[in-house]
């Protein structure tokens, strides 16, 4: 099950610029399994227009050097650097039944404890910590709640919704810290 438009633009990689003089080029790669985004297909920028096609890539320091089917100057490339790279996420590999990828929660309805409806989820955001969901509540505002087993104990594609076990917690107001006299 794919949530939401299937044809959407998922962001596998990111442009480092030229790799010297030659027309190879710098990539990072955001992949689970970093070799495979080279094999997905053209790489699109936000606007679903080719910028890069691999024709083979090597690793480096921190990122793939790689020689693109497109000939371009060295400046060119270097003037493409930090260039998100994005696949169709149909071009993605097909998940088993319990798994899915975190971008298919982007526009889940939430709901808290269960049955209550508490908003939708905007994003997730990884800050180095683990995943948080930004979730827009219906009742205005939005609130980051951490995307683990505890916080988030139910995930449903196929119905189009999780559920978060407390909204409360992550609301902030917490009145019974203790305040330095």
């Amino acid at each position: 099950m794919i949530a939401g438009d299937p044809n959407r633009l998922i962001v596998v990689g990111v442009l480092k610029g030229a790799h010297g003089v030659r027309g190879e080029v710098r990539v990072k790669s955001l992949t689970a399994d970093p070799e495979a985004m080279f094999g997905y297909g053209p790489l699109l920028d936000a606007a679903g227009n080719a910028v890069l096609t691999p024709m083979s890539a090597r690793p480096g320091k921190d990122h793939f050097i790689v020689r693109p089917r497109e000939q371009k100057q060295k400046e060119d490339w270097d003037g493409l650097r930090g260039t998100l790279l994005h696949v169709p996420r149909t071009m993605l590999p097909a998940v088993d039944e319990d798994e899915f990828y975190i971008d298919d929660l982007v526009g889940l309805e939430v709901f808290a404890g269960g049955m209550v409806p508490a908003g939708k989820v905007r994003a997730v955001h990884d800050f180095g910590a683990g995943d948080l969901l930004e979730i827009t509540l219906t009742s205005g505002g939005s609130v980051m709640v951490p995307f683990t087993e505890a916080d988030v104990p139910v995930v449903d594609l196929a119905a189009g919704r999780l559920v978060i076990a407390s909204l409360d917690d992550w609301l902030g107001g917490d009145d019974t810290a203790e305040t330095p006299e």
